[in-house]
């Protein structure tokens, strides 16, 4: 089979199509022939190199999610599961390939009203910011802020936040065209990467979901309400100051608080659960699925350089 390998960390030329061996399945594991492949931002983190230290080495398949359908099951694996449509998965790699494998525990059914494309662009993005936004204790009534919400984590949230009744979404984006597309999708203001640009924007937030971190992660917690959350779900711009929690200490008396959030701390049962509401949801026409562009394999690269240009309005999806 085809797949992506990251032959070299840094830029997207490191990336290379290779031959593999065809997958077999283990006990529990299905194979999946893949009709979609998402590209997240995390794949960008992963090949940049930026995570050198959890592990991951070259020769590394970058991609976490894919939809297709089962074409073999494991030891252990009800066989109805062969043939039927799903979205899969494959953990923090391995998903740009043509037969994906993990799981069975990771997979989930799809309604037949979803497609791939859409599938692997709400499988994972989506449930991130459900559970983000519960991590958060949000409620609501209560203002939001989502930082980096031209993202498809970003999107869900916003969407996500806006049916929850909270009083105000606000977005930081780089444009004012991404920011007219939010509010089509249910932010009520629209901020610069800074968090400035609109003066009626609420001055403090009860919650901040930061998909962005970096260099400026201490401002916004400076933003924070009292009482005010922030979870930083992603580092897209490298990992925050070493001292920001500083401005938690500065600001004592204000109660806020600053977490991260990882799916991988969600039991299989509720991820599977949220996932399948949320499915369901897009197939009904109340959540949606944004979709940047279809790329073939061929094209990963490319789209990782346009991820690093920052020109990507949701989510990129390959194509075998």
């Amino acid at each position: 089979m085809r797949a992506v390998t990251i032959e070299r960390f840094g830029d997207p030329s490191g990336l290379a199509v290779t031959e593999l061996p065809a997958p077999v399945p283990g006990p529990g594991q299905v194979v999946v022939e893949t009709e979609a492949i998402g590209v997240g931002g995390v794949d960008a983190v992963i090949r940049r190199g930026t995570l050198g230290g959890f592990g991951f080495t070259t020769g590394t398949i970058p991609g976490s999610e894919v939809a297709g359908t089962v074409t073999a099951a494991g030891v252990g694996v009800d066989a109805s599961w062969v043939g039927r449509r799903v979205w899969m998965f494959t953990g923090t790699s391995g998903g740009y390939v043509e037969q994906a494998i993990a799981r069975v525990d990771d997979v989930v059914a799809l309604p037949g009203e979803l497609s791939s494309i859409d599938a692997v662009t709400l499988g994972s993005s989506a449930v991130v910011a459900h559970f983000a936004l519960a991590h958060a204790h949000f409620a609501a009534g209560e203002s939001v802020l989502v930082r980096g919400a031209a993202g498809s984590i970003g999107i869900a949230t916003v969407e996500l936040a806006a049916r929850g009744g909270a009083s105000a979404v606000a977005v930081t984006t780089s444009s004012a065209e991404r920011g007219q597309r939010l509010r089509e999708l249910g932010a009520t203001h629209v901020l610069d990467r800074s968090g400035g640009g609109d003066a009626s924007t609420p001055a403090a937030y009860d919650v901040i979901i930061d998909v962005v971190a970096g260099p400026d992660t201490p401002a916004f917690v400076d933003r924070l309400a009292a009482n005010g959350r922030l979870v930083l779900v992603g580092v897209v711009a490298g990992m925050p100051p070493a001292n920001f929690g500083a401005r938690l200490l500065g600001a004592f008396q204000q109660s806020r608080s600053v977490a991260t959030f990882s799916l991988d701390t969600v039991p299989a049962g509720p991820r599977n659960g949220a996932r399948t509401d949320i499915f369901a949801a897009a197939a009904r026409g109340e959540l949606h699925a944004v979709v940047h562009d279809v790329l073939s394999l061929d094209d990963a690269a490319d789209a990782h350089r346009q991820m690093d240009d920052g020109t990507v309005f949701g989510r990129i999806v390959l194509v075998p």
